[in-house]
């Protein structure tokens, strides 16, 4: 590797966001707290370029289970560093992340794709079969994680009780899992693009690999640790604005997710659709079916309150987003109207956040 390689905005900004870090430089200043921001997005963007490179030279399917783990961790670090630091007050947290991550997966990434895709190609085309596994899943655990607890008599709250909480992390799992058994192994060929497979670019060398994996590392405890130095200045600012604390889970969502959906907007580019449609329903699937576990074992270890289930307006908009995802691929093929109207409920979504 060469020190040109080195001096890649992948392994700099690593480096500086643990500087900052570690001189403890956060404080109530606008402009360093601005300057700690960037840093955690970063940090972010680092994290999963390495885990690319990482799941490049592994392959499939523990490729796969590389870039969701990394996400997952990302997301989990996130929630749980504003959970400790909130206390009580961040109960809501987990549910206004996940919730978010779906809606911005399901309207924004995916709307983006529909039109990007639609407005250069007219149409695009893509395996049926592969949407409907996906959502079928998706839609599954969301109901089981963010509705059902509404419903549920153990608690007074819309939350489950200790027991609960494990059957339905457990049967998230299960679902997520077999997924992802079905994606790469025993149906891979209903995932797979149009084309050769093999036109990939040569695997990066051992070396690459390796220092990709410590930097990995790296990232993942930074952003953990900077998000939780972060996290009063990330509130006042929400608070300053006068909107409610769910938009903290729209931000951290919004953070994790950026990468996956450059990438998925720059798939739909190149007219490959169905490696959009890959990227966005799987990072929905691997959001809420491992952040969800993952949030019940820290909760119930450290003895945590958890709110799971979803408001009336909340639930509406889910219900909505859903529905019109499922009509948007039940085709094989997209155009500029599914991507519009699902760009308009992930305005609408955000709008009733900030205006509930």
């Amino acid at each position: 590797m060469s020190l040109k390689s080195l001096l890649h905005w992948s392994y700099i900004f690593p480096v500086l966001s643990l500087l900052y870090y570690l001189l403890g430089v956060t404080d109530d200043s606008p402009l360093m707290a601005a300057l700690g921001g960037l840093l955690l997005i970063a940090a972010v963007l680092s994290a999963v370029h390495h885990a690319e490179v990482v799941a490049h030279k592994v392959g499939e399917p523990f490729g796969t289970i590389i870039l969701a783990i990394c996400i997952t961790v990302l997301e989990v670090g996130l929630i749980v560093s504003l959970m400790m630091a909130g206390g009580n007050q961040a109960a809501t947290l987990p549910r206004d992340t996940v919730f978010a991550a779906i809606m911005l997966i399901l309207n924004g990434i995916l709307g983006a794709c529909l039109l990007v895709g639609g407005v250069k190609f007219k149409e695009q085309f893509f395996a049926r079969s592969s949407g409907n596994m996906a959502l079928i899943g998706l839609v599954a655990i969301v109901v089981m994680t963010l509705i059902l607890p509404n419903y549920t008599t153990s608690e007074i709250t819309p939350s489950f009780n200790n027991s609960q909480l494990i059957f339905f992390s457990v049967a998230a799992l299960v679902i997520y899992g077999t997924f992802l058994m079905v994606q790469t192994v025993r149906h891979r060929n209903y995932f797979l693009p149009d084309g050769d497979e093999d036109t990939h670019a040569e695997p990066p060398s051992n070396l690459t690999s390796f220092i990709s994996l410590l930097f990995l590392i790296l990232c993942l405890g930074v952003v953990v640790f900077l998000a939780k130095s972060l996290s009063p200045q990330i509130e006042n600012v929400v608070q300053s604005f006068g909107a409610p604390e769910s938009l903290v889970g729209v931000i951290i969502a919004a953070v994790v997710l950026l990468p996956e959906g450059l990438a998925a907007i720059k798939a739909a580019r190149r007219n490959q659709f169905q490696t959009s449609l890959n990227l966005a329903l799987g990072s929905a699937l691997a959001s809420i079916g491992l952040t969800i576990p993952c949030v019940a074992v820290v909760c119930i270890i450290f003895d945590l309150p958890l709110v799971l289930g979803l408001d009336t307006k909340s639930m509406i908009l889910l219900g909505l987003s859903l529905y019109t995802v499922m009509l948007s691929l039940n085709r094989g093929k997209t155009n500029v109207l599914y991507g519009v109207v699902l760009l308009v409920n992930l305005f609408a979504y955000v709008f009733t956040v900030i205006v509930p």
